[in-house]
């Protein structure tokens, strides 16, 4: 399978250059390359190729040029310029680490990144010379930092993301900070002589995860200046066309699970900030200024669809587009992004149940889709019907939003096996997308219920936040209710049910077969089992202690405990099967593994499956997904009448 990702239309919107992914099965690589097609869909051709990494597209503000990231020439990750003329490249970095996050100046002649700078942090242990040729082991290593690993980074090396400017000519980057703290993003002054952009610059920034300012830098003097001042985030910067305002997301942190994005409109100065959301009640994304400079577009989830809106400076919004998806291969998640040209046409991700992300155009006409990269492989496989479900809670009958998946050529005259499939977050969404997984459970002959129970988002911040200090609780009984309501459809065959889901949905699934034995068999994926121990071996101590407890461990262990799976590991009949990659550093595998040796000692039938390589996204190989998919196919089979 193939899907479209960061597609970037031109200054004038008549071209988009786009991302395509694409697998390598040889080489168990995820790899993609850059395409261009016209605003009207002709003329769709790449304009790289080969087995490598092509991304971040970025047109210059004249739309002569581009830069990207590529690993084509020697595996190393460079800034390259293309001339979109004559589609000429040539490489403008060839520095240790990769450039982050890249924009150009308003003169097309500099760029400004974000790039990891190394730091050499020093031990306090030091060991005696070794005599010359012995092999002594590496030196010990000596860690005094709060957050010292990363899911999917490993270990954390000394240094700090900071920032430079490069003329498109190319040479050396200038180095503009060198603190001990992260910088987000710059962008640029219209004049070219300040850039802008985040950084959280509290000294006890590890126990302050949260809070962040928008900050300028004078590139004359490098002086930087904080524009926002709040106990909160203030993040992603966006300056108007004519230079004279910025845009930006923030919040007033309650210290809430969930919490909603706001938008911020202020002067360049950092005077005269106004909130212009008001009470719009979903989480702003992705903000992009109006060629007009009298309102924003934005991205948001709602109800399991992701939405492009417009908002005025005077608050009033409008939607624009509906549809966005496909960024979530393996789980139907809510994932997608769209750009904006000076002419107000849209690019965005298309999404939909029947395929991965493709690419669709809109403008005053209304919207078309312009890729059906996966029509190659659709043409002969048959993909499950997806039907969208709501039920009531027998909590609280409050309304639940499902999909109900079906296995191809579905007879309803017949039973099917079942699994309920639950979404990690717990504060995320699923949707009305296409999912890789779902769809293999599908056409192994399962009816398959994937849902958003409460806490999740896409439905405001009161929904999020009834699982705030409470979760795992009474999503117990939306999950519930979900199956019911699936069953009194008609097709299942209620002897074969079966549960799974991935992090927070492991969470859930390791709950529900401590609370019933309804099930003939559950998968509990890369799970917590013992908040305690999680909260002090993530990757997230200070942040999950202070939004998800409120407290830490030893100060209200019984609420610790009493949230924990482990606490009802005594009532568990179910044959429960553990998954997790063996370098999650989310939710390490220590948590698979208590909950393993439990239901051992309580002679309860148990596997473990523990994915080399992996870290909380398992799906960081290709052959990875395949495994995860395979693994839990095999041991539903094994317990299915």
């Amino acid at each position: 399978m193939e899907y479209v990702s960061d597609p970037q239309i031109s200054p004038d919107g008549n071209k988009i250059v786009y991302v395509r992914n694409f697998k390598d099965v040889m080489t168990d690589r995820n790899l993609s390359n850059l395409w261009m097609v016209n605003f009207d869909g002709s003329n769709n051709r790449p304009i790289t190729t080969g087995n490598q990494n092509d991304f971040y597209p970025r047109w210059s503000h004249d739309g002569a040029k581009i830069i990207f990231k590529s690993n084509m020439s020697d595996k190393k990750m460079k800034v390259y310029l293309m001339w979109m003329d004559t589609k000429e490249i040539a490489p403008l970095t060839n520095l240790p680490k990769a450039p982050g996050q890249i924009s150009w100046s308003h003169d097309d002649r500099y760029i400004a990144f974000n790039m990891f700078v190394p730091k050499k942090e020093e031990s306090i242990v030091k060991m005696p010379a070794k005599p010359e040729g012995a092999k002594w082991n590496k030196a010990p290593t000596y860690i005094d930092k709060l957050n010292y690993r990363g899911d999917g980074q490993g270990y954390i090396k000394g240094g700090n993301m900071q920032l430079f400017t490069l003329p498109i000519t190319g040479g050396t980057p200038k180095q503009l900070t060198n603190t001990a703290y992260d910088h987000g993003k710059p962008i640029w002054s219209k004049d070219g002589g300040k850039l802008y952009f985040s950084a959280n610059f509290n000294p006890d920034e590890a126990f302050e995860p949260n809070n962040s300012e928008v900050y300028e830098l004078n590139l004359a003097d490098h002086k930087v200046t904080a524009l926002t001042s709040r106990y909160g985030p203030d993040q992603s910067p966006t300056l108007s066309s004519d230079g004279t305002k910025i845009a930006y997301l923030g919040l007033d942190d309650k210290l809430q699970g969930y919490q909603l994005n706001e938008l911020y409109v202020m002067d360049v100065s950092g005077a005269n900030s106004q909130q212009i959301s008001n009470d719009f009640d979903r989480n702003i994304g992705n903000i992009q200024w109006a060629k007009d400079g009298k309102g924003l577009y934005f991205q948001y989830d709602d109800k399991g669809d992701t939405k492009i809106g417009h908002i005025t400076l005077s608050g009033a919004i409008s939607t624009k587009v509906e549809g966005l998806g496909g960024l979530s291969l393996g789980r139907p998640y809510n994932a997608a992004t769209f750009t904006v040209s000076n002419t107000d046409k849209l690019a965005y991700t298309l999404g939909g149940t029947q395929h991965p992300a493709d690419l669709s155009i809109y403008d005053k006409k209304g919207s078309k889709r312009v890729t059906f990269v996966n029509d190659d492989l659709f043409s002969f496989k048959n993909l499950g019907n997806v039907e969208e479900l709501w039920w009531e809670s027998s909590y609280d009958q409050r309304k639940i939003q499902g999909w109900v998946v079906t296995p191809p050529n579905f007879d309803p005259s017949k039973k099917y096996p079942f699994i309920l499939e639950i979404h990690g977050g717990p504060f995320a969404s699923y949707g009305s997308v296409y999912s890789a997984e779902i769809q293999a459970y599908a056409a192994a002959g399962y009816v398959v219920l994937y849902c958003n129970p409460r806490g999740s988002t896409s439905y405001g911040e009161e929904f999020g936040n009834l699982i705030h200090h409470d979760y795992p609780n009474h999503d117990y009984e939306d999950l519930m209710s979900g199956v019911d309501a699936v069953i009194k459809k008609g097709s299942i065959d209620e002897k074969n049910l079966f549960v799974t889901g991935g992090s927070g949905g492991g969470v859930l699934t390791a709950w529900i077969v401590g609370k019933t034995n309804r099930f003939k068999a559950a998968v509990v994926a890369k799970p917590v089992i013992n908040w305690t121990s999680f909260v002090l071996y993530a990757d997230g101590a200070s942040f999950f202690s202070k939004y998800w407890f409120g407290k830490k461990p030893w100060e209200d262990p019984e609420n610790y405990f009493r949230r924990s799976p482990l606490s009802y590991v005594a009532n568990v009949t179910t044959p429960t099967m553990l998954l997790t990659g063996e370098e999650d550093y989310r939710t390490p595998i220590a948590e698979s593994e208590q909950f393993y040796t439990a239901l051992k000692l309580e002679g309860v039938e148990t596997a473990m499956v523990r994915i080399p390589g992996a870290s909380h996204g398992i799906a960081n190989k290709p052959s990875n997904l395949i495994a995860k998919i395979a693994s839990i196919l095999a041991w539903f089979e094994k317990y299915k009448d």
